[in-house]
């Protein structure tokens, strides 16, 4: 086996449409619109040269009860070029956060599905 990285993660929502303003307007992610029609709503999300796809099926998963920290729980990591900003972005959406306990420049949120996202500033994209 040759990995060299990873293609996609897929992310269960309730609503694509919820989904997509907290992804592409609070992150500034992009949509990919080449998705096909797969037989169920979402959206496929491109983070540089992987994506993020969006899933609306029944999530067989608890989304209460969830670790408090997002670090604490399952979740994607996301690189940045500037958390300042990105913080912003989630203080005007009114997103709770918050800063990683590890001491690295990085924060913790949760998207409208309670999905953990870790948006960690990447000094080597600057």
């Amino acid at each position: 086996m040759n990995i060299t990285g990873i293609h996609h993660v897929s992310i269960i929502v309730a609503d694509t449409a919820l989904s997509l303003r907290f992804y592409c307007h609070v992150l500034g992610l992009q949509q990919d619109h080449s998705r096909p029609d797969l037989g169920f709503p979402g959206a496929w999300l491109t983070t540089g040269k992987q994506q993020i796809h969006l899933l609306e099926l029944t999530n067989p998963d608890p989304v209460t009860g969830r670790p408090e920290h997002g670090g604490r729980d399952r979740h994607i990591a996301l690189s940045v070029t500037d958390l300042n900003a990105c913080e912003a972005s989630l203080l005007n959406a009114a997103i709770p956060y918050r800063r990683s306990k590890s001491g690295r420049c990085a924060l913790f949120c949760r998207d409208p599905d309670g999905n953990a996202v870790e948006l960690v500033e990447d000094v080597r994209e600057v």
